[in-house]
Parts: structure tokens; sequence; C-alpha cells
């Protein structure tokens, strides 16, 4: 009887090992874009760690706020030194958990990450949707959502009122690997 239920529990774990994937970002993509009256602003940063447990939904992902690339330089300048005072907050974070997701389901399924977002050093909780797609053994992860300026502390002198909008609509693409 104990070689039985020795055998099951073995079984048990190789199958939970299986079904319980840790998977890392290969490739990441966030992207920023405000639209003020006088100038659109859009950067890119495909420097994005992240790490999502499929089993768990446990998500987290670090961005290096220093990397967002801009079309025009003084744009990029003024972001990192006036703005997100990079020196002072080198990165944003994003730590929490996915809800929705089916690990069986191979379709592409509606997703909402709960958890807690850090920019500018302010952290709060947020309620993030999105969707999941497998792509053969990877997973594809996106996202849009709002962040409002103010909610982070971001400030925006009152002369820039025209070229900064108060929110931003951010997209997130990761592609996972399984590890």
């Amino acid at each position: 009887m104990r070689v039985i239920s020795f055998i099951v529990l073995l079984v048990a774990c190789s199958v939970a090992g299986t079904y319980a994937q840790k998977y890392t970002a290969s490739k990441s993509s966030i992207t920023f874009f405000s639209h003020a009256t006088i100038e659109d602003i859009k950067a890119d940063n495909q420097k994005a760690t992240s790490v999502f447990y499929s089993n768990t939904g446990d998500i987290a992902f670090i961005v290096p706020v220093n990397e967002f690339q801009f079309k025009k330089s003084l744009m990029q300048e003024h972001f990192n030194e006036k703005y997100m005072e990079t020196e002072k907050y080198p990165k944003s974070t994003f730590q929490g958990k996915v809800s929705g997701y089916d690990p069986a389901n191979a379709a592409s399924q509606n997703i909402t990450a709960k958890g807690k977002l850090t920019i500018h050093g302010v952290t709060r909780d947020v309620e993030i949707p999105g969707t999941i797609e497998k792509s053969g053994d990877n997973l594809i992860m996106k996202s849009v959502f709002i962040v409002k300026l103010v909610d982070y502390k971001v400030d925006i002198p009152k002369l820039m009122w025209q070229n900064i909008a108060e929110q931003v609509e951010v997209t997130l693409n990761f592609t996972y690997k399984p590890q």
C-alpha cells in the first residue's frame, strides 16, 4: 500500500511540475503614449524583465525607466531629468496575480492582473486588463491601460500643460518562454 501511495505521489508531483510552469519574458515591449494639445509624445522600452508562474498566477515585472526611447532627444532628456527623475527612481515595478488564465486552454484568454504598481517611487493598488495566448510553448501577454500622472506624483509644470497630457496610455507586450 505504501508503494502505491508513493507512486501516486510521484506521478502527481511530476504532473504538477509540468503544469506548474515558470515563464520568463524573452521579449518585452512597453510603450506609452500621451496625447496633448500641442504635441503627442510616444516612447518605447524593450528592456523590461518579467516572470510569470502559470500555476499560481503570480507575476512581476521591472522596467528600467531610463531605457524609454523617444524620437526627440530633448524629450528623452526632459522625461528622465525633470519628470521621472530616473536617477532617484530608476525603475518601475509591478507585482501581483493574474486571474482568468487556464493553462489547459489554448485559446486567447481575457485576464486581469491585480497587484501593486510602483512608478516614480509611488506604489498603488491597480487592476490591469489584458490577454494571454499560447504560441507553441510560449505565452504572449498583452495589455493596454491608463496611468494618471498625478496618482504617481509626476508633476507637470503649469507652463507645460499643453505639451504633456495628465494621463498616458501604456501598452505592454511580453513574450514568455518556459523555464
